[in-house]
């Protein structure tokens, strides 16, 4: 039996209690229903900045009357200190997710980005440390290795930040260990890389790229590759993602905690080679949309140029195994996006 199976065999004999924040987002939202479907009890903390409504809807109808009863949602921000502090309270773990994502947006708004990324983490850890919850998890970042050239990224070895929000995410991986070391807060960040699946959305001028070429491609918009196409990320699928921040959470291992931790699968792809696997998908149930090629456009600053992560010390301290390949991850992601266009009336390219 995997570890991670070992985890929720654990939650559902004696389930427990977890903040999420930004629980109506697209990572929160997937925590949330893996939760509830393990029958815990779940406060939501979102201010719907990103956030949507539509998540929660989805997640409820997804789990049954008894396990949606388990949640309890507030609308209220951690930029808030009293507000963080209602949150938590009573909590057993909680699971930081509650973030304004997005290296260009940190370009265009370094002050929104630093309000909430640093001053909302550090409230929330001060509200932890008061509350004296057993363990926080919190979402990282893989911009946090900046200009440090080598691959695979290994946890110890980061370069200097590209962007603000790489400095918000360092600097929340500084918080974290300083509340450790002084106050006793046990704390583990997740560097996630480039993590998608059902729920992400397509919308906005910082919309992740997978569920943006999805809609795109499905209704005749044409695809922006920024650069030559040859840049490369490890795409990490939900699921995966989800995985590690139990794991994380429930690891009793002392060596393990106050530690931080890549959240990827370990293969690097570049955006290429990625919009062939999208396109390609979709053209089975879509054939016009089959040899469609993308539209090429500059660089955009802050962006790292390669990306792949060393996943060897998730595995070996937390039990962390992903489960979806990047094809796998596809698979899953692109029929659900179809299912989702067909349930809201958004009508392909003729």
């Amino acid at each position: 039996m995997s570890v991670y199976k070992q985890v929720q065999k654990a939650l559902l004999a004696e389930p427990k209690s977890w903040l999420i924040t930004g629980v109506a987002g697209f990572i929160g939202s997937n925590l949330l229903e893996t939760l509830l479907g393990l029958n815990q009890t779940v406060i939501g903390l979102d201010n719907f900045a990103t956030g949507h409504q539509y998540n929660l809807d989805k997640v409820k109808a997804l789990v049954s009357d008894s396990q949606w009863e388990r949640f309890t949602f507030y609308e209220l921000d951690i930029r808030n200190p009293q507000d963080c502090a209602k949150a938590v309270k009573g909590v057993d773990y909680v699971l930081h997710q509650a973030a304004l994502g997005s290296v260009p947006r940190s370009i265009n708004d370094p002050f929104s980005t630093n309000e909430t990324n640093s001053t909302g983490f550090l409230n929330m850890l001060i509200a932890a440390r008061d509350a004296k919850v057993k363990r926080f998890v919190y979402a990282a970042s893989s911009s946090t290795y900046g200009d440090h050239p080598g691959l695979p990224k290994q946890e110890a070895l980061i370069g200097k930040p590209l962007s603000p929000y790489a400095v918000t995410k360092y600097v929340n991986e500084l918080y974290a260990d300083v509340f450790a070391r002084t106050y006793g807060v046990e704390t583990i960040g997740l560097r996630y890389f480039n993590v998608f699946g059902p729920r992400q959305d397509p919308k906005g001028a910082y919309a992740a790229v997978i569920p943006r070429w999805i809609e795109e491609l499905y209704t005749g918009v044409s695809c922006r590759i920024n650069g030559d196409g040859e840049t490369s990320r490890d795409f990490c699928f939900i699921d995966n993602t989800v995985q590690i921040n139990l794991l994380a959470a429930m690891c009793q291992k002392d060596e393990a905690v106050n530690q931080v931790y890549n959240v990827a699968f370990g293969t690097r792809t570049t955006l290429n080679e990625l919009y062939s696997e999208i396109r390609d998908r979709l053209a089975v149930k879509l054939p016009k949309i089959a040899g469609r090629e993308p539209e090429y456009a500059d660089f955009r600053p802050g962006d790292v140029r390669h990306s792949l992560a060393d996943i060897s010390k998730a595995a070996s301290l937390l039990g962390y195994a992903p489960t979806h390949t990047l094809q796998q991850g596809l698979d899953v992601t692109t029929d659900w996006f179809l299912n989702e266009f067909k349930e809201n009336g958004v009508v392909a390219e003729k």
